[in-house]
């Protein structure tokens, strides 16, 4: 008998996206240019990057709210890299870096402390944000090296290279998450973290990891920010970014609770997320209607998630209560029933000897 083969869970969101394309097309002809391509491309880089970091946090069962912050900390860090001397490529990975040292900060208190991500990481959204403003009296920076344009405006065969970075971090966190035994052991956490350390999964390893990853997807993010406009802004990134990232990972399928949700389908998300916010500026929708329907997408989202939870544990509650299946009949009085096997589970050795 043949297999059935399943859709991939991520051809919802596709159909969403394209419907959506479709439609902003249909309203404005320049939406499907090849310039306003890119534009979209482009915008939509740095919110992919937060959502790809932010699908491994969410698949634990927590959130990182320092992610907007954090772009302005490691892109200012960055800037002011350069103006003390040191070259572009050294300047990018001091952002990463420190990306990577404020996830572990997170991680380690998260673990450590047992303190609830939300508290910890809306702690590290402020610290992030006021670090960058102490440093430089809430000044911008200038980025004098021209090099360092490469991050966020440079292209490689007509495909900017922020775009180039991002299928490469996508690449590579679908195969951590498909083909390692720490992608297995990140899906175990968020869906039993109890089981999971009962079953030899270190638990503090795999939340340091996650929060790690995202913190290292925030420092490219401020990378990518500083270099397209060549200045390192103390407030970059304190609007939706964060939100935004949250916003595609759950539209995408990555559920709140964790256990739930893939690097596609995230990446689909952000760009589901993008392509709303560029349709209604080419279509001229005033810039305060996008909060609103970025709002309705991200309720439909978490709505979804929370319906699919309440389906599955009707089902396992209905299971559970079920009534018991009821015992055969026994035989009347004297019939003969069929004679026990020497290998009967109910038989033991003396019985069988007796006999």
């Amino acid at each position: 008998m043949a297999k059935r083969r399943r859709l991939p869970e991520e051809m919802g969101i596709f159909g969403v996206l394209v419907l959506v394309a479709l439609v902003m097309s249909m309203l404005s002809p320049e939406f499907m240019t090849l310039g306003n391509i890119q534009v979209l491309m482009l915008n939509g880089t740095v919110v992919a990057f937060l959502a790809l970091g932010q699908t491994f946090v969410l698949l634990t069962g927590g959130i990182d709210l320092s992610v907007g912050s954090n772009i302005a900390l490691t892109g200012m860090l960055a800037a002011i890299s350069m103006q003390l001397g040191a070259p572009w490529w050294l300047a990018g990975i001091v952002a990463v870096v420190v990306g990577l040292l404020v996830g572990l900060f997170n991680g380690a208190i998260i673990h450590f402390v047992k303190l609830p991500p939300f508290i910890v990481t809306f702690s590290t959204y402020g610290i992030s944000a006021a670090i960058p403003q102490i440093l430089t009296g809430a000044r911008s920076v200038t980025v004098a090296d021209p090099m360092f344009a490469v991050f966020g405006r440079g292209s490689l065969y007509g495909i900017p290279i922020p775009v180039i970075m991002l299928a490469i971090a996508a690449a590579v966190f679908i195969v951590i998450l498909r083909q390692t035994p720490s992608g297995v052991h990140i899906y175990a956490v968020g869906g039993n973290a109890d089981a999971s350390r009962l079953a030899g999964v270190n638990i503090g390893r795999k939340i340091l990891m996650v929060y790690a990853i995202s913190g290292i997807c925030a420092g490219i993010g401020g990378v990518i920010t500083t270099s397209r406009l060549m200045v390192g802004y103390p407030t970059a990134g304190s609007g939706n970014e964060q939100f935004y990232s949250i916003a595609s990972a759950v539209v995408g399928g990555v559920s709140l609770f964790g256990g739930i949700g893939t690097i596609v389908g995230a990446l689909l998300g952000a760009i589901l997320i993008a392509t709303v916010s560029n349709g209604m500026n080419v279509v001229g929708v005033d810039s305060f209607w996008q909060p609103l329907v970025i709002g309705v997408i991200i309720l439909l989202g978490v709505s979804l998630d929370a319906m699919r939870r309440r389906i599955t544990l009707a089902e396992g509650l209905r299971r559970l209560f079920a009534p018991a299946a009821a015992p055969p009949p026994l035989a009347p009085e004297g019939a003969a029933g069929p004679s026990p096997s020497l290998d009967s589970p109910g038989v033991t050795r003396g019985e069988q000897h007796n006999r």
